[in-house]
């Protein structure tokens, strides 16, 4: 893989990390409501859905992750 290529993929690992720290960063406010949600609320749709919400981020984060570490390995694949 020549420069360019190596440049250009490396500025698309720094985008999926800002994405993944989005993403999580948002996850963790979810948590946060989760967490400070009623306890005679926690059985209701509402809590159901959030912590539906924050298993599909942490998902969503994983694969981020893992995207990015195959882009890292093509970075440095000599």
């Amino acid at each position: 893989m020549n420069k360019s290529r190596r440049e250009r993929l490396n500025a698309a690992l720094v985008k999926l990390q800002q994405v993944e720290q989005s993403i999580d960063r948002i996850k963790d406010e979810e948590q946060d409501c989760m967490d400070n949600m009623p306890e005679n609320l926690q059985s209701s749709d509402r809590y159901r859905a959030m912590e539906n919400a924050v298993d599909h981020l942490e998902d969503a984060i994983e694969s981020i992750q893992e995207a990015a570490g195959y882009v890292d390995l093509a970075i440095n694949e000599r």
